[in-house]
């Protein structure tokens, strides 16, 4: 625990918190059924959740969550399990989510291997070690008997990856979803310590398609070929001017078309990810997006060009002065280490755009080459991670006397 001046009311307010007894028996057992965690952690990762197929892993979760005496355990329209855990007082509830789906395609081996004290295989960490987060701080604060002051929702989201473009959350948060009214939301995403997520990054996403007459290589050449133009145009993107202040990107990421070595292509397309720190400065360069395109169309009439928003992902802001990321550093502190907060695009974009405070945090331990057959985590420190996250769940409810 720091002293002297930077000791914030927080963090005072925090250390006297878990050194309640319902609280200091929660910890305990996070600490002390960490391989249990772990073990969960791997039997989540090996149920695939490809992007748009989370079903059958949500169905699992679902099922953990009841297990832990959650209650009005459900699936919503997209897919996200929502589970409730009454407060003592009535209201808006906090929000505790991770998210179920990964990058990786159905037909990805998602075998978890462990060399030594690390574990390898896709998803290990992201989302796999979130998930478990989820299931822990749910049986923690049974074992407990904790209540909160505010209701809780435990949430398993869909879509928070790629093409996926936050669909959970955006239902979640929607006008009918079960969090429109939430108090705040808490993201567990992947694995670490330091890190907590206050600013939500945007991005823009567009598949560009290019149609033909097509026909043979040899006998039709000549014929409007758009793979030609969707080279050209490629390279008009990879030359927009981009500023290093605010932080602005753009990706060609994927390419395709063609249905022969021998033939002119009838369709080619590209994939096109774009992003900023300045939702201002994003919205410019979608519409510079657009603007190479339509002059890429004039450039060859016999060829059409179409346009397509794949995904769209708002960023926002959560103030750092505000109650939830206080009570996330003070927990961090409280554990032994030293907080700072980032930038990235997670689940918690959507509600941060609603104006409902929300930050993402790790769960703990160490990981590296997510999104890869190679990702990996190493338990190291992780109790602290889960630890973290119940103390600034906590914090942020409140805890109900008796």
């Amino acid at each position: 625990m720091p002293q002297g001046p930077g000791v914030t009311n927080m963090d005072q307010g925090l250390r006297t918190l878990s050194e309640r007894p319902d609280v200091t028996t929660a910890a305990t057992f996070l600490r002390d059924r960490d391989e249990a965690t772990v073990a969960l952690q791997i039997r989540i990762t090996e149920i695939p959740a490809p992007p748009f197929q989370e079903r059958r892993r949500g169905a699992a979760v679902a099922g953990l969550l009841e297990a832990a005496g959650l209650s009005d355990v459900a699936v919503d329209a997209v897919g996200n399990v929502v589970a409730k855990r009454a407060g003592a007082d009535e209201g808006p509830p906090l929000v505790v989510s991770a998210h179920l789906d990964t990058v990786f395609p159905p037909e990805t081996d998602l075998t978890v291997r462990r060399e030594g004290d690390v574990l390898y295989g896709p998803g290990i960490s992201d989302d796999g070690r979130g998930l478990a987060c989820l299931v822990a701080l749910a049986r923690a604060m049974a074992a407990a008997d904790l209540r909160t002051s505010a209701p809780l929702l435990f949430v398993a989201t869909v879509g928070e990856e790629g093409a996926g473009d936050l669909r959970g959350v955006k239902e979640l948060f929607g006008p009918t979803g079960a969090a429109r009214q939430a108090r705040g939301f808490i993201s567990l995403d992947g694995a670490g310590m330091e890190r907590i997520v206050t600013e939500g990054l945007g991005s823009r996403r567009f598949r560009v398609t290019i149609f033909g007459p097509g026909g043979h290589s040899w006998t039709d050449w000549g014929t409007p070929n758009p793979a030609h133009a969707l080279a050209e145009l490629a390279s008009r993107m990879a030359g927009l001017k981009l500023e290093r202040e605010p932080k602005t990107t753009l990706t060609v990421a994927r390419l395709g078309g063609g249905k022969s070595i021998n033939a002119i292509p009838q369709e080619a397309w590209m994939e096109i990810d774009a992003r900023s720190t300045s939702q201002g400065r994003l919205e410019a360069l979608a519409g510079e997006i657009r603007g190479a395109v339509t002059e890429a169309q004039q450039k060859e009439e016999d060829l059409e060009f179409q346009i397509d928003v794949i995904g769209d992902r708002p960023g926002g802001r959560t103030d750092e002065n505000s109650e939830l990321v206080q009570a996330a550093m003070a927990a961090t502190r409280l554990l032994g280490y030293e907080p700072c907060t980032t930038i990235s695009s997670t689940d918690a974009n959507i509600p941060m755009t609603r104006n409902i405070p929300a930050i993402t945090l790790g769960g703990g331990g160490d990981a590296g080459k997510a999104h890869t057959t190679d990702e990996w985590y190493r338990n190291e420190g992780g109790p602290d991670g889960i630890v973290r996250a119940l103390y600034t769940l906590l914090a942020a409810a409140g805890v109900a006397d008796g």
